[in-house]
């Protein structure tokens, strides 16, 4: 199951960990990268060592990804060598300017499972692809890179905004600038080219329930499969508005009834419009997903 909502979490906060474990996130960003300084970096690592340890799979309340140190700063690797041990769900690898990044990932991890005994190729990577002025220009490659390990693509905003030396990333209306606009929608089917999840990016207002909600509903319409969370208070509304509605759900079913009804037919024709074998494939994908998330206690 995919997950509809992905909480940060600081690495050096006891209380924080555990309050994002217990939020109803279906996946849990364990950080050691911006909201660690610098100095607690050891401690974080060591923090995250011992909840990972303490909270085993199965049985774990989300799903546990940690978000290292990008690869520049020379702080990755000491990341990686304290928490794949505890094996987390999957990394996420900021700042990367493309699939080589990941690859390297990958790497790295095929030796740290092999050390820690766990089995080959479990721990997945998620990419943050467009915080360097180079990395928009890769997306489309992570198509074609056999990344057996990606699970997903997300992007972000701020650290675009600075690589570029921006004073702002959005418009005189709040609205993403075009240049950020274009890294969000160059994601967005950067992912679906290469079969993995779309994960739209944070959404900075986390006293903003009405805002949120209506972004979060627009980014699935679009293609997104979640959303990124900076506050517990976000998660109910990201996993509200990622799975289907009750409304959606009867449509759907009255399409894949009036199908089956007709047969072999490439269209039909339901309350006043004409149907054909995508809104069925679409249809089929939305009572899919309903299903997945209403038959599952917590994630895989």
């Amino acid at each position: 199951m995919n997950p509809r909502s992905w909480l940060f979490a600081p690495g050096d906060s006891a209380k924080k960990l555990a309050k994002a474990a217990e939020s109803g996130a279906d996946a849990v960003i364990l950080d050691l990268e911006d909201s660690v300084g610098s100095a607690a970096k050891d401690a974080a690592r060591d923090q995250l060592r011992g909840f990972l340890r303490d909270h085993p799979k199965p049985g774990r309340p989300a799903q546990f990804w940690v978000r290292i140190n990008a690869f520049d700063t020379g702080l990755a690797l000491a990341d990686l060598a304290a928490v794949i041990p505890g094996a987390p769900n999957g990394i996420m690898l900021p700042k990367a300017n493309g699939p080589r990044d990941a690859e390297t990932l990958s790497h790295y991890l095929d030796a740290l499972e092999t050390a820690a005994g766990l089995p080959a190729g479990a721990i997945k990577i998620l990419p943050v692809a467009t915080e360097t002025a180079l990395a928009p220009f890769h997306l489309g490659d992570y198509a074609t890179a056999g990344l057996s390990r990606l699970h997903g693509l997300t992007w972000g905003a701020e650290d675009l905004a600075t690589a570029l030396g921006a004073s702002r990333n959005t418009d005189e209306t709040g609205a993403w600038g075009f240049t950020y606009r274009m890294a969000r929608s160059l994601t967005l089917l950067a992912a679906h080219a290469a079969g993995v999840q779309a994960i739209e990016t944070l959404y900075v207002d986390f006293r903003d329930d009405a805002g949120l909600l209506a972004a979060c509903r627009a980014a699935r319409a679009e293609g997104f499969s979640g959303r990124i969370a900076i506050h517990p208070a976000q998660v109910v509304t990201i996993n509200t508005a990622f799975t289907p509605s009750a409304e959606e759900i009867a449509f759907a079913r009255r399409v894949i009834a009036a199908f089956a009804a007709a047969g072999d037919a490439g269209t039909v024709g339901l309350e006043g419009k004409m149907l054909d074998i995508p809104h069925l494939k679409q249809a089929r994908n939305t009572i899919a997903l309903a299903d997945a998330f209403q038959t599952s206690k917590s994630p895989p």
